[in-house]
């Protein structure tokens, strides 16, 4: 049942006191790796998820927000049905509990991603750049995600201090790439722990409220180059060749494939450097250490890319000669 915490108790006298629900049961649903964590809470006509997003390192706005503009996109976001945002707590439609992760296989594999690339290609179109309200994924903000790698997995977590030239040719060169893309909305975690599997108009899409105007590969790479699962590259391969024609037809991209897959390699080096030093930084900074199994597959997936271009090659040595043998 559900943790005697003060926060518990203050989200529950709000369900109860303010919004008159008749509480059959509340559990824990999940918590990710931020301070928020939802519960699941059973009425009489049906259950819900409820947000705790306490206050001041938590702020739900930006998740209303968002919300509000991908419905308007046609993404299957939750619907939220209250709101207290003096306390951080939000009452969420209920999406359950299969995410794609629980479910994909070499059998479900097609049909899931499909309905995901469907998905992805709703946020990519019908979400506004100009007026969205969103943040734009400029310069700064990728030469602060690429310092989480440096800071908590290299120099915090194996004691490895990259030599600052190779340092700046690797960021010069993920941040040029990120730059020179198109620009689309981009969730920032479409990945298969946050969408979720439904009878109808799945998947539903989660965790988006730090969504931002950025390159037009990245929820791309995101999808296909999971943290969580990987798949054989000449599958991944395959898949991002039918959605680089999609996005050649809806005429969101005017490149060759060659340069998308560029784009789509670099890109996502660049996120799975900045996936491992938050890994890192939960399991140092917050006791979460259930994401550092995920760092070898991740890692493994930035000497691949490594490898495959010369610009990268002295990277790909000092991970080779330095990096992983600490691991």
């Amino acid at each position: 049942m559900m943790p005697e915490d003060l926060r518990a108790i203050s989200m529950l006298d709000w369900l109860e006191n303010d919004l008159l629900l008749a509480i059959h049961s509340c559990e824990p649903a999940s918590s990710d790796a931020s301070f928020r964590r939802y519960f699941r809470i059973k009425v009489p006509n049906g259950q819900f998820i409820v947000m705790d997003a306490p206050p001041p390192q938590e702020n739900v706005e930006p998740f209303i927000r968002i919300a509000n503009l991908l419905t308007r996109s046609l993404v299957n976001v939750p619907t939220i049905f209250q709101q207290n945002l003096s306390d951080g707590f939000l009452l969420l439609e209920d999406f359950g509990s299969q995410c794609f992760l629980d479910q994909l296989n070499e059998h479900t594999a097609a049909g899931l991603y499909e309905s995901a690339f469907d998905s992805l290609f709703k946020l990519q179109t019908n979400t506004p750049k100009l007026d969205s309200g969103l943040p734009v994924y400029d310069e700064p903000l990728l030469k602060r995600e690429l310092a989480i790698f440096d800071d908590w997995f290299l120099e915090r977590s194996l004691d490895i201090t990259m030599p600052e030239p190779l340092r700046n040719t690797v960021h010069d060169i993920l941040i040029a790439s990120a730059l020179e893309q198109p620009k689309t909305c981009v969730h920032r975690d479409f990945h298969s722990r946050n969408l979720m599997v439904l009878n109808a108009d799945s998947p539903g899409v989660i965790d988006f409220q730090d969504a931002v105007i950025g390159p037009v590969t990245y929820d791309l790479v995101s999808l296909l180059r999971d943290c969580y699962i990987a798949w054989p590259e000449r599958q991944v391969e395959q898949w991002m060749t039918q959605y680089y024609q999609r996005l050649l037809q809806a005429d969101l991209i005017n490149c060759d494939l060659d340069r998308f897959k560029r784009w789509f390699d670099l890109m996502g080096m660049q996120r799975h450097l900045k996936a491992i030093g938050i890994f890192s930084r939960l399991h140092i900074r917050d006791n979460k250490s259930g994401y550092l199994k995920d760092i070898p597959r991740t890692l493994n997936y930035v000497t691949a890319v490594c490898a495959a271009y010369p610009e990268l090659a002295g990277f790909g040595r000092f991970l080779h000669e330095q990096v992983l043998p600490k691991l």
